[in-house]
């Protein structure tokens, strides 16, 4: 579907030189008496990598035309991780690299969106929040409030956040996987 390039928005998924890309950030500009223009990064969903373009205000681009799937998380392991589709039970690899920041994240039986592009998985969508149990931190401060300083804790995956000084080893607590973020103790 063709839109301006007036109208991207971040998260967007539009064709780029012949390849589907994801809008991670955009400044719509006007300088003086010039002509508007649309500054855009992207990223290059087959490979990952990361470009920034200059559009014109009029140009015209297209939505990249990416399926949703649900998969099941199944192992990983040796850089790569396998997981099966919710419907048909067909089985995908996808290397860390394209991944990204959610490899870390990804935990076993773990249900994802991912977005297909041509019949192949180019990215995924984790939840907005992960629960963990934290496997090693400092000891709890007795005196600790919600407000005090932070702490170092090391997940049941391996990932270590900053965790308030009130939270001890065995307890469960919710992440934000996007910014790796502590949100509260998980109420299983």
């Amino acid at each position: 579907m063709p839109i301006t390039a007036t109208n991207l928005r971040r998260g967007m998924a539009i064709m780029f030189d012949g390849e589907p890309c994801r809008v991670i950030e955009f400044h719509h500009h006007t300088p003086g008496n010039l002509r508007a223009m649309v500054h855009a990064k992207l990223k290059k969903l087959k490979s990952g990598t990361t470009v920034e373009h200059r559009f014109r205000a009029a140009d015209t681009l297209h939505t990249a035309d990416l399926e949703t799937h649900e998969l099941d998380f199944l192992y990983g392991g040796g850089g790569h991780s396998t997981f099966m589709n919710a419907e048909t039970f067909e089985q995908y690899d996808l290397d860390d690299e394209t991944l990204g920041d959610a490899a870390r994240w990804v935990t076993e039986g773990m249900r994802i969106i991912a977005e297909f592009y041509e019949g192949r998985p180019v990215a995924i969508d984790l939840p907005s929040w992960l629960a963990f149990e934290i496997v090693d931190t400092a000891p709890v401060m007795k005196t600790a409030t919600k407000s005090a300083s932070t702490k170092p804790a090391t997940l049941s995956n391996g990932v270590t956040i900053n965790v308030p000084e009130f939270v001890g080893v065995g307890e469960r607590v919710r992440v934000n996987p996007t910014t790796g973020e502590y949100l509260d103790r998980a109420k299983d």
